[in-house]
């Protein structure tokens, strides 16, 4: 049975978990640990793996089902194919990584790698703490290239995906 992915709002991703589960609606919500700094201390808390996703299942996809989804307060929409209206099946094997990654004991930390145009910070390398501007990223490779201001003179560097972060 193929599964299918659920944009929600912002923040939104229990709301949308507890009313599409009200709605009979098979759903996975990844959600992993991470610790969280509090003022006084730090604390283990579980967040979205995957923020402003989840997944459904449909036995037999029909507009009935879509819009039953669709109508559930603080989806946006489901993931579809591009010039189409037509879901985006997340394949089995995808969702069944995800669920062994869950009950591993591997610490999981979400990572979201700039886009172009974003400011970003080299994390490594000679350039350690330099902040510049990505020109080009290719996220499949985690190929970077960095656009960094010295002496009012702008150089590109190509970096590796743990090499950078978002600022």
């Amino acid at each position: 049975m193929p599964w299918y992915a659920v944009y929600t709002k912002s923040r939104f991703e229990n709301k949308v978990y507890a009313g599409l589960i009200q709605r009979s609606v098979e759903t996975f919500f990844p959600k992993i640990e991470v610790w969280s700094r509090r003022k006084d201390r730090k604390k283990k808390i579980r967040i979205p793996m995957f923020s402003g996703y989840l997944f459904v299942m449909f036995p037999e996809y029909t507009n009935e089902r879509k819009l039953n989804v669709l109508t559930t307060p603080g989806v946006v929409k489901m993931l579809d194919k591009p010039d189409s209206y037509e879901p985006l099946r997340v394949p089995d094997s995808q969702i069944d990584a995800i669920k062994r990654l869950i009950v591993s004991d591997v610490e999981i930390q979400p990572y979201i790698y700039p886009g172009e145009g974003e400011r970003a910070r080299i994390t490594d390398g000679p350039f350690k703490y330099i902040e510049g501007v990505v020109m080009r990223a290719d996220f499949r490779k985690r190929f970077f290239v960095v656009s960094i201001d010295i002496l009012q003179r702008s150089v590109a560097i190509k970096l590796e995906g743990f090499q950078i972060e978002k600022i």
